[in-house]
């Protein structure tokens, strides 16, 4: 495996799981890896049934610092936050982007309309493909309604949730609504995350989809950063050499990691 950075993965600090920060750091360690960044879910007005996902910053920053410095010999430990997009939220987002020293920020969007598309009653009474379309053309507006952020997460998380998954998922269908996602990012210089956890759910893929990596390479975007998603140990640089074959077949030869918000470029070898 060349890929030595794992720049998308949470702890206890996230709603959803309930790994140490050690047990990461040392994980990654015995994978290879040179490089990684925590991401706590920092989702606010997340709806109430089902968690909070808002992690305590103060807490997190605090835990971190110390391990980062323990550890600096051996592997580079990033801080960074995983932003959850909603339409109302580019001000706060904004400021909480601000408030902090991260390394790192990923954009991602969760809820459409204010509901988890994880959950079964964001899909009930409608048409797949109508939700799947708002959940793009909503995407879209939250990234132009905000720019402190340096790649967009899972472009298509939607996917691993909706009631036929990836069996009816194709450029053909929704290559109108998420080519102006891509153009967005290459525009504004953004990143596009590789977020492994695709294929850990079984979807043959990453996300975002193969169509859309390609699509986003014949764009002319080349900025991407890699991710595992990981909630624990054992799910770090999850199949990493799949995706590393996967980028270099599409014409990808490297992957960006940042520190301090300043991105620095790798190759894929």
């Amino acid at each position: 495996m060349n890929i030595i950075a794992d720049y998308h993965m949470h702890t206890h600090f996230s709603e959803d799981s309930e790994a140490s920060m050690e047990s990461m750091i040392i994980g990654s360690i015995q994978k290879g890896l040179k490089y990684i960044c925590f991401t706590e879910h920092m989702d606010l007005d997340y709806p109430s049934a089902h968690g909070t996902f808002q992690a305590d910053l103060d807490a997190y920053q605090k835990e971190l610092l110390p391990l980062k410095a323990a550890y600096q010999d051996t592997i580079q430990i990033g801080h960074g936050v995983e932003l959850g997009m909603q339409p109302h939220l580019a001000s706060r987002n904004r400021e909480l982007a601000k408030k902090y020293p991260f390394d790192f920020i990923i954009a991602s969007m969760h809820l459409l309309s204010g509901l988890d598309v994880y959950y079964p009653e964001a899909w009930e009474g409608r048409q797949e493909s109508a939700v799947i379309i708002d959940y793009f053309k909503e995407l879209l507006f939250c990234l132009q309604s905000m720019e402190e952020y340096d790649t967009l997460g899972h472009l298509d998380y939607i996917i691993r949730y909706s009631p036929t998954r990836n069996q009816n998922y194709s450029y053909e269908l929704y290559g109108e609504y998420v080519d102006p996602i891509l153009l967005h990012l290459i525009r504004n210089q953004k990143c596009l995350e590789v977020n492994a956890a695709g294929l850990k759910y079984g979807l043959g893929q990453p996300n975002p989809d193969t169509f859309i990596l390609k699509r986003y390479r014949e764009l002319g975007g080349h900025r991407i950063t890699i991710g595992s998603d990981a909630h624990q140990p054992e799910h770090i640089a999850y199949d990493f050499s799949v995706v590393q074959k996967l980028l270099k077949s599409l014409g990808f030869d490297s992957y960006t990691v940042f520190q301090k918000r300043k991105p620095m470029t790798l190759p894929l070898e």
